[in-house]
């Protein structure tokens, strides 16, 4: 019911579970009204309750009070373009990575604990209907420390979350999908399908992020449109003997089909989705509406684009209009790469995932992320990504190697 408080919502929800409200305060609403998130403190009715939350929750409360978050979602009326959908379907791609995906990740790989959500009860009568709603550990109790809003990490916090995101991406292999039509399409094609009574997706998204250009195909159009953007020849033109343009080849080599290196990646990888301990030596990373299979350097893009500083990346004291990778860069990619090696799961054949590649995919991942940054509008190390896609797009050898990977899987295409 739109009209249910958020308060009387996690009453619903904590009731069941033996808990009790001791205090409730909503301090965030989400993008355009489409929810809130509330933190909320609450006690259990005898000891027995006490000690199985605790169980269930990893928790070491000693006081028997529990800190928790409360994400309520309650879409506001309005059309049905693109966008709305696309929030709609991610919603419930979080909570599905909450109730089914987060349980299975090794403990260092620190992700809220979901206590209960409307997972079960949203589709029937009752007064969460219509709701989705997650109660969830509050993060802050042992990571303290906000990323904040397009705020630049320090080096150690930015080490830190290569390393959750190498875990995290190897992590992923121990139960990756065989049926990826379980998987949901971009959501015109999510939605598409289910008009069309056919089985949608009821996990997560099949192309994790939500820059990919199969869901940005309006902004992509604009692009090719502006004559005085250098990126709408450098994308939008078509690609070497191919019907499609540059930007249109890489998205393909991008977009998952159960090849052996793929894993699921968080999809919106910024200092505003992470908290860190006081020394910045852990984080934990939230916001997973966009989780799903993909390429883990594609975290990685928005990442050093967005909260890496500069002077990580590069020592040049004034960037040239083209650059290829720099030691600074080189050290944080060969950081992740050897943790995500290193954490392959014992039970899997290893990986033949050798550090060429691995830049090959690298750098794909950053064209794609200059292309949507082209298309939407610029932030972050701005100079730094466009200097490296100038040069990558004029790598002889890069157009070879992308031009052969898509042949070889039957998605190129001559004139």
């Amino acid at each position: 019911m739109a009209d249910t408080s958020s308060r009387r919502v996690a009453e619903v929800l904590l009731e069941p579970k033996g808990l009790k409200i001791t205090s409730f305060q909503e301090i965030q609403s989400l993008w355009a009204g489409y929810g809130h998130i509330c933190a909320l403190t609450a006690k259990p009715k005898d000891a027995e309750t006490a000690g199985r939350v605790r169980k269930y929750l990893h928790a070491a409360e000693s006081n028997n009070t529990f800190f928790l978050i409360l994400k309520l979602i309650s879409p506001p009326p309005g059309p049905t373009d693109e966008g709305h959908l696309r929030k709609i379907l991610s919603y419930d791609v979080e909570q599905y990575f909450y109730e089914h995906v987060a349980p299975q990740l090794d403990d260092d790989v620190a992700v809220a604990h979901c206590l209960t959500s409307s997972w079960e009860s949203k589709h029937e009568d009752g007064e969460l209907r219509g709701l989705t709603a997650t109660i969830l550990t509050d993060l802050r109790v042992k990571f303290p420390v906000e990323g904040g809003k397009r705020s630049v990490l320090s080096p150690r916090q930015v080490e830190s979350a290569l390393e959750w995101l190498a875990k995290f991406h190897s992590n992923s292999w121990k139960f990756l999908p065989a049926n990826l039509g379980e998987y949901l399409l971009p959501p015109l094609e999510e939605f598409k399908r289910r008009d069309a009574g056919e089985a949608g997706g009821s996990k997560l998204w099949l192309n994790g992020g939500y820059t990919y250009l199969a869901t940005r195909r309006t902004e992509y159009k604009s692009l090719a449109g502006d004559t005085y953007s250098e990126w709408s020849e450098a994308f939008c033109a078509p690609f070497q003997g191919s019907d499609k343009s540059t930007a249109e080849v890489v998205a393909d080599f991008l977009t998952p089909t159960g090849r052996p290196f793929e894993t699921l990646i968080h999809g919106d990888v910024k200092s505003e989705n992470l908290f860190t301990t006081e020394l910045g030596d852990n984080v934990c990373f939230f916001d997973f509406q966009y989780v799903g299979l993909g390429l883990g350097v594609c975290d990685l893009a928005k990442l050093f684009t967005c909260s890496v500083p500069l002077d990580m990346l590069t020592d040049c004291p004034s960037l040239p209009e083209e650059m290829d990778m720099d030691r600074g860069e080189k050290a944080l990619l060969y950081l992740y790469h050897e943790t995500l090696l290193s954490r392959r799961p014992s039970d899997k054949e290893p990986l033949d995932y050798d550090w060429d590649t691995l830049v090959r995919h690298w750098e794909c991942a950053l064209v794609d992320w200059c292309r949507f940054q082209a298309s939407w509008g610029f932030w972050g190390n701005t100079e730094w990504l466009e200097a490296r896609v100038r040069h990558i797009l004029k790598d002889a050898e890069w157009r070879e190697w992308l031009q052969k990977e898509v042949s070889d899987t039957g998605r190129y295409s001559s004139i």
